[in-house]
């Protein structure tokens, strides 16, 4: 039997509305979330959104992934600065207008200039790391480690059964769809919160078990005590190809 979406929530992406300033490939995507209590995100949303909720919780979710491919304006993409593995802390918001949203509590990444540039031009909470990606069987792995903060690292091992590279039919979730169907982020920056939309292929999702996880990134971001809870939602996806536009109030 097929789920509906969570209202407001779409599996494909609506039309991205203005032009295109970024374009990048997402692979060895790993969705790990917790549920919690709304009130214990509100301090973490910019000005004008509210936690969006599912089942009546909030979420929180850590989530890996190795970026490829990125390119600006139509621009080619640019060789290896584009090209490393990224560690975020999210969340999940609404506005006044309905937008639906991720909202960035941390971002971890392997190369400082386009964490320069991110922090930059759209105000998100970048972080230079050390970090790892690796693949063995039918286990994907991420290591971060976050210069200058010997507390914010993380170790996080998810088996996909069948393994990644196997494509299989993904099950209908609605919950899944409310944790990934997102087409844009909030940010406060420059005194004003933004919100860039973004659009791409619907997620191949797979479900996925968490091996092991070892993380200091969640209780950095404000969350303590999350990591050492079994999570409520743990997935994967091969990839997805995305596209950014420009920011808007």
């Amino acid at each position: 039997m097929q789920h509906p979406a969570p209202v407001g929530v779409s599996v494909e992406a609506p039309p991205l509305g203005g032009p295109r300033i970024l374009s990048q490939r997402w692979s060895d995507v790993v969705f790990v979330h917790w549920r919690v209590d709304p009130a214990l995100v509100v301090p973490h949303l910019p000005e004008g959104c509210t936690p969006d909720t599912f089942d009546g919780s909030a979420w929180v979710g850590l989530i890996a992934f190795r970026m490829s491919r990125s390119a600006f304006l139509g621009g080619p993409p640019v060789p290896w600065l584009g090209e490393f593995p990224e560690v975020n802390v999210r969340l999940y918001a609404v506005d006044g207008e309905g937008r639906r949203s991720v909202v960035f509590a941390s971002l971890d990444a392997e190369h400082l200039v386009p964490v320069l540039v991110a922090q930059a031009a759209f105000g998100l909470p970048y972080r230079w790391a050390s970090m790892r990606h690796g693949r063995r069987h039918d286990l994907v792995a991420y290591r971060t480690r976050r210069h200058g903060d010997h507390d914010a690292r993380s170790h996080l091992v998810v088996r996909v059964p069948g393994g990644p590279d196997v494509a299989t039919p993904p099950t209908p979730d609605p919950l899944a769809t409310f944790l990934t169907g997102r087409w844009g982020f909030h940010e406060r920056h420059l005194g004003r919160t933004i919100f860039c939309r973004n659009e791409h292929e619907p997620w191949p999702l797979q479900p996925a078990q968490l091996v092991h996880l070892r993380d200091g990134l969640l209780a950095r971001a404000g969350f303590p005590g999350i990591a050492s809870r079994e999570p409520d939602s743990v997935l994967y996806a091969a990839g997805v190809s995305t596209s950014f536009s420009v920011p808007r109030r």
